[in-house]
């Protein structure tokens, strides 16, 4: 696969901790307008441009975007961000809780995520996918990279480990508690080192960041369309990060739902026992699932360990197989009346760290929450593999990427 060095705009060392901000879709509106508050030079305003604007504005206006932009300038401008015109990698290190990952930052192709080698498991939203349309034409940049992973490859290994030796670029712990540490490649050798290795990688997979992707190939094909030359362009790429799949961890994606679908709690779990899922007995803390094939469900005030029946699921199908489908299949769908989760507004996803202790108070006492035990990185592995689908809001990768680090203008 092709992993190219890029230029890019990147914070002054001074200024990387407190511009750097969580990706923008992590937020609510009003989660977003309360962090810009109080982090006022965060890229977040760039990245939410709304912020910048009334409540009531509407946030897919023509001149938010160009705030955007504007915005985007100004920090250019003010010496917030250097223009880093040298095509290099650098390396991009997340420590939290005692573990490390390590990815390579770069551009990878959009032909590459057209024809399948850049392989993904999500759909996209159109509504979602166009917002993040209007704000890389209003910016002339991709600004959010995109989480990909890789099959582990000793020589990319060893290229990582040496070059992460060298003095950092940026190094600062951010507001949540992970330590962000990153290094410039820039040294001929070593990055024509890192392309070659790369080349022989056959595969990627997006890990997280589908509506970035989805949005920069959409850009690019645009642009691609528009020009009469055959020359490539940096719209022809993307704005990546690349991680070895062994160093990932996926947190748990939980669901709650509104309202019971007209039944009494009782009516619920007779119907699940009806469906040949064993819900156990009631129990005053959380039921966290300890394997595949157990999910832990808080209803009518109390934890209920319930263990999912695999009748219908069918070993040559690795979708079937996942504890996220088996649960929508033959219980939020037919009992709880969410048809479509990507549509439902009776459903929410709760994931990771956020989803800790508050599955309960999301529930209420009228709702209903699920706790899932987490999809591994070979499931999502399989599933992309084989040009499959997951169900939406399968796999929630911690620590998130962080945004305004590297922007990479198209």
């Amino acid at each position: 696969m092709r992993a190219e060095p890029i230029s890019c705009l990147r914070p002054a060392p001074s200024k990387a901790a407190s511009f750097a901000s969580l990706p923008y879709d992590v937020f609510d509106r009003s989660q977003a307008r309360s962090y810009v508050t109080s982090h006022p030079t965060s890229f977040l305003r760039i990245d939410r441009p709304e912020t910048n604007f009334a409540p009531e504005q509407d946030m897919y206006a023509p001149e938010v975007y160009a705030k955007a932009a504007e915005l985007l300038r100004a920090r250019a401008q003010d010496g917030t961000l250097l223009d880093d015109r040298v095509p290099c990698y650098y390396l991009y290190r997340l420590e939290q809780g005692g573990r490390a990952q390590t990815g390579v930052v770069c551009a990878c192709a959009v032909d590459e995520y057209q024809d399948g080698t850049i392989r993904r498991h999500e759909n996209t939203t159109a509504a979602k996918e166009e917002d993040r349309v209007k704000h890389i034409r209003a910016t002339g940049a991709q600004t959010g990279p995109i989480f990909l992973t890789y099959p582990d490859n000793v020589a990319l290994d060893a290229l990582v480990k040496a070059a992460s030796c060298a003095t950092p670029l940026y190094d600062f712990t951010d507001g949540q508690g992970v330590r962000q540490t990153v290094w410039r490649v820039a040294r001929p050798a070593a990055v024509e080192a890192f392309r070659a290795t790369f080349a022989t990688v056959p595969h990627a997979y997006v890990a997280d960041g589908h509506h970035r992707a989805a949005s920069a190939v959409r850009v690019g094909v645009e642009r691609r369309r528009a020009r009469t030359d055959d020359g490539e362009r940096a719209s022809d790429l993307f704005l990546a990060v690349l991680f070895p799949a062994s160093q990932l961890k996926v947190l748990a994606y939980n669901r709650v739902v509104v309202g019971l679908n007209g039944h009494s709690p009782r009516q619920l779990m007779d119907l699940m026992r009806q469906a040949g899922h064993v819900v156990g007995t009631s129990a005053p803390v959380a039921s966290v699932p300890s394997e595949h094939g157990r999910v832990g469900m808080y209803l009518d005030g109390a934890w209920h360990e319930l263990e999912l029946s695999q009748a219908d699921v069918n070993p040559a199908d690795p979708v079937s197989r996942l504890d996220a489908q088996v649960l929508q299949e033959s219980v939020l769908a037919p009992l709880l009346g969410i048809d479509d989760p990507r549509t439902s507004e009776r459903i929410r996803f709760v994931g990771g760290i956020e989803g800790s202790g508050r599955l309960e108070e999301l529930a209420g006492p009228e709702g209903v929450a699920f706790s899932l035990y987490p999809t591994s990185v070979d499931e999502l592995m399989v599933v992309s593999d084989a040009g499959l689908l997951m169900p939406p809001k399968s796999t929630w990768f911690e620590p998130k990427l962080r945004s305004g680090l590297f922007i990479r203008c198209i």
